[in-house]
């Protein structure tokens, strides 16, 4: 089904969707006839010779030299060139698609003075597969993520580099391939196409949708270990959350509970300690406060994704044009700081119950290290190390990037948000936590495998896929291969879609 770009109700599955399923999309006839009316509007006050920024204007430090007919003609050009000035390994194709779609709503509004031409060339290329080569660095997240964007602006020059069809080529090869006719950028439509925060805000999409299904999982490897240390499950009982009011306790408290429900220890039969360490005992506030705090991060995000990012502003309506700061990322970097950090914060507690499984005094009766030949063999010991160390970078990599800025333009810009950090740091932080998560999950199956008691309905699920994928450690063998498919399975999902399919959605 094709998605509807109308300027509102652009959600982060959407994103999801076009930019990493290819979902085809649309603009609403709504929405170009606000992007004709504008773009009327600013042909008009051009014609006037009325002052706008970035129209006929340099910007930034340049911002007060006003430029004659002939130097607007080529001022979107050499604005671009100018600007496409990144560096490093290329972009995912999806967080580059998911900026183009975000770009398109902006547009959608009717406020931004780009021709029409120029919106319809960004849906037919999200539309037939052409996707700009962007460098992953350079953006300071503020006059929006200049540097990568105009290397999307390139194609609109028939210009830049472009992917299609698996082929890395010139970008005026690839749009000629497609079928995509070059529009050319007249005054305006340059700084319109870049001028906003749509690549640090598609990838915060991708990276909370993403999130979301890791945070699920976490409840899943926290619900083995707790079997497997025959925790106290009183502490999840819905009372006791519903009682403090925060919503992602509730949540929480819930997923646990289903995973666990119908297994021995849930039911009682299973002796237990009365009270246990803050690693079992409160894992519903912890991942609790992750959830709450992506949903916050999400309404930040879907704000940002509907909303009017550019600069200068136009309405129509008023024939009035506002020159502002509509591009600063800090509503979404600030957030997403946020969520990086309770990505960590979820991913030591995985790493304290996984000690807790290895270590004999805290174990509950378990073997020392998970192994049957303690002495001959070290069983699990090295996997701890590996959890260690990711949580280490993850810690370095938590450090707020909102709080960074380094003036630029000659102190015109003199505060940016730094937003780009904040994503790329992200996606660093969520790729240690699959290989954390994996390793709790590795060594909760281990430990389940010498309990001989019943496990929840979810837990027994959760263990059996494991199995599929790593063996039960007999005897000593290199770890490597496990902690990698461990990985790879938690960033398949495969664990929590099965889970999900057999006691229901998780949150």
């Amino acid at each position: 089904m094709t998605y509807i770009i109308s300027g509102s109700g652009l959600t982060i599955e959407d994103v999801v969707n076009v930019a990493r399923h290819n979902q085809t999309v649309e603009l609403h006839p709504d929405a170009m006839d606000r992007i004709r009316k504008c773009r009327a509007m600013l042909e008009k006050k051009i014609e006037a010779r009325e002052i706008m920024y970035g129209v006929n204007t340099g910007i930034g430090e340049f911002s007060e030299i006003v430029l004659n007919d002939e130097q607007v003609k080529d001022f979107q050009k050499y604005l671009i060139y100018n600007h496409a000035a990144g560096i490093g390994d290329p972009m995912p194709l999806e967080w580059v698609r998911g900026a183009m779609l975000g770009r398109i709503n902006v547009h959608a509004h009717g406020n931004s003075g780009c021709r029409l031409e120029i919106t319809q060339t960004l849906v037919d290329m999200l539309n037939k597969g052409v996707t700009p080569y962007v460098c992953q660095k350079g953006s300071v997240g503020a006059c929006g993520d200049l540097a990568p964007m105009s290397q999307i602006a390139l194609l609109m020059m028939g210009e830049g580099h472009a992917y299609y069809k698996g082929e890395f080529l010139d970008g005026k090869e690839a749009l000629d391939r497609a079928g995509i006719p070059v529009p050319g950028l007249k005054a305006r439509d340059g700084l319109a196409t870049i001028n906003g925060s749509n690549v640090l805000t598609a990838m915060s999409a991708i990276f909370l949708y993403d999130a979301n299904k890791w945070l699920k999982q976490a409840e899943i490897a926290a619900s083995m270990s707790l079997e497997a240390l025959k925790a106290n499950m009183r502490p999840y009982n819905p009372k006791l959350h519903e009682v403090r009011g925060f919503k992602g306790a509730v949540r929480s408290a819930a997923a646990i509970v289903k995973c666990v429900k119908g297994g021995d220890l849930y039911e009682g039969t299973v002796k237990c300690k009365v009270q246990d360490a803050y690693s079992m005992r409160s894992t519903p506030q912890v991942i609790g406060a992750a959830h709450d705090a992506m949903a916050y991060a999400r309404s930040q995000v879907e704000i940002e994704l509907n909303g009017v990012g550019d600069n200068p502003v136009f309405f129509p309506e008023e024939n009035l044009q506002l020159s502002g700061a509509n591009f600063q990322g800090s509503p979404v970097s600030v957030p997403m700081d946020m969520a990086g950090i309770v990505i960590t914060m979820v991913s030591v507690m995985s790493e304290r119950r996984m000690n807790r499984l290895n270590n004999p005094a805290l174990s509950v009766g378990l073997p020392a290290f998970l192994t049957k030949g303690a002495g001959m063999f070290s069983g699990l010991m090295l996997s701890q190390y590996t959890a260690a160390m990711q949580i280490v970078e993850q810690r370095i990599l938590s450090m707020p990037a909102s709080i960074q800025s380094i003036p630029a333009a000659a102190d015109q810009e003199d505060f940016v948000s730094m937003g780009m950090n904040t994503a790329l740091k992200n996606f660093q932080i969520l790729d240690n936590a699959y290989g954390i998560l994996g390793i709790e999950f590795m060594a909760a199956a281990q430990a389940l495998d010498f309990r001989e008691y019943s496990f929840g309905t979810g837990t027994t699920k959760a263990k059996e896929v494991v199995r599929r994928h790593v063996e039960f450690l007999d005897i000593d063998r290199p770890l490597y291969p496990d902690h990698n498919k461990m990985k790879e399975l938690v960033k398949s999902c495969e664990i929590l879609d099965e889970v999900e399919a057999l006691v229901g959605s998780l949150g």
